[in-house]
């Protein structure tokens, strides 16, 4: 199980108007703690206006950099974006999270590999380190950027991805689309069918790419996704990550959940609790309510932080863009999500 870590703030840069980055210091003897793969995101915790807010924010250095450095931009109504944005300070101090998550980048060098992605805004945050990680750890290898903003002033990390174009011109291409803007060698419009087509079928028909990298909003995921397995891409080429769940009118509309009651035992640092639940709730909402010490971060279906296995009984999730059909198969479930159905369930987080 993870826990929290009080880490300072080390360095803070504005890359837009409407966000920064922030690194870490990280003392000696945790260093191999906050150890991460490409593509791994941390989770943030602390106190604002009395409420305890926690939020997971994607790495966008690489690992091999020995900085852990995350990017949040401030969105409307964000409450810690917002405070991330206007109020920290180097030198302040958060809880934060050892690194997780599955939408990862592992290289290997003895095998020469070509990788493409697809990002829109703050997407590009775990994508820059897959980016970072390939082009530092696969020598060989070649990297296809397709990044989708307003304009070129909304871009982050703009001047840090033509940097890195320069450095490996011959490895990483970068094709920018602008929705708002009409810049030269740019695609005027949103990431979209016509795009990857582009991209797959005319301007890069010549690269056999073998993995495919997406991160955005889940129109945009689904768009690519749709496209490229139209294509013959097989899907377990393709990963992604969502940044944004979707709305809770539209996934009630999907799943019907049950009324009834469950007695249910939580697993969690070796420790059993056993309570009566309704299976309105969640398993997350309920372990909370009885001051379970489970883990959590989004509570939006979009992490795998409230990651668990059902060891007995059965659950149903209201969305899942997470795990795949076998995992499920296996018993895992995203506990945010997560109803029981069944008159008892066991439920552990320390299996996953």
């Amino acid at each position: 199980m993870s826990s929290f870590h009080n880490l300072s703030v080390k360095e803070i840069t504005r890359e837009t108007s409407k966000s920064i980055s922030i690194s870490f210091n990280i003392p000696e003897d945790l260093k191999a703690t906050y150890a991460f793969k490409a593509g791994q995101y941390i989770t943030l915790k602390t106190t604002i206006d009395g409420h305890e807010i926690r939020r997971d924010y994607s790495l966008c250095s690489s690992p091999k950099s020995g900085e852990l450095k995350v990017a949040i931009k401030e969105v409307k109504d964000g409450t810690f974006s917002a405070f991330a944005n206007n109020q920290i300070k180097v030198g302040d101090v958060f809880q934060v999270a050892p690194p997780k998550g599955r939408f990862v980048f592992e290289p290997n060098d003895s095998k020469t590999k070509n990788i493409a992605a697809f990002a829109a805004g703050s997407g590009i945050t775990p994508v820059l380190s897959i980016i970072k990680c390939a082009l530092e750890e696969e020598i060989h290898s070649k990297v296809i950027l397709v990044y989708g903003n307003k304009t070129t002033g909304d871009t982050m990390f703009l001047n840090e991805l033509l940097e890195l174009q320069h450095q490996y011109k011959d490895r990483f291409s970068i094709q920018f689309v602008f929705s708002q803007a009409q810049e030269e060698d740019a695609i005027y419009g949103r990431i979209e069918k016509s795009t990857v087509n582009l991209i797959v079928k005319n301007k890069y028909k010549h690269i056999d790419i073998d993995a495919f990298y997406l991160c955005g909003p889940e129109a945009m995921i689904q768009t690519v996704k749709h496209v490229l397995t139209d294509h013959g891409v097989e899907e377990d080429r393709i990963h992604f990550e969502l940044f944004k769940a979707a709305k809770p009118a539209e996934i009630e509309e999907e799943t019907t959940i049950a009324s009834g009651n469950t007695k249910i035992t939580i697993i969690v640092d070796e420790e059993e609790a056993t309570f009566e639940m309704s299976q309105k709730q969640s398993i997350l909402e309920a372990a909370l309510d009885e001051d379970i010490d489970a883990p959590y971060s989004c509570q939006g279906g979009i992490c795998s932080s409230c990651l668990a296995r059902i060891k007995e009984g059965k659950a149903t999730m209201r969305q899942n863009n997470i795990l795949t059909e076998n995992e499920v198969a296996e018993g895992l479930i995203l506990t945010c999500q997560a109803h029981p159905t069944t008159p008892t369930i066991v439920v552990d987080y320390d299996d996953v």
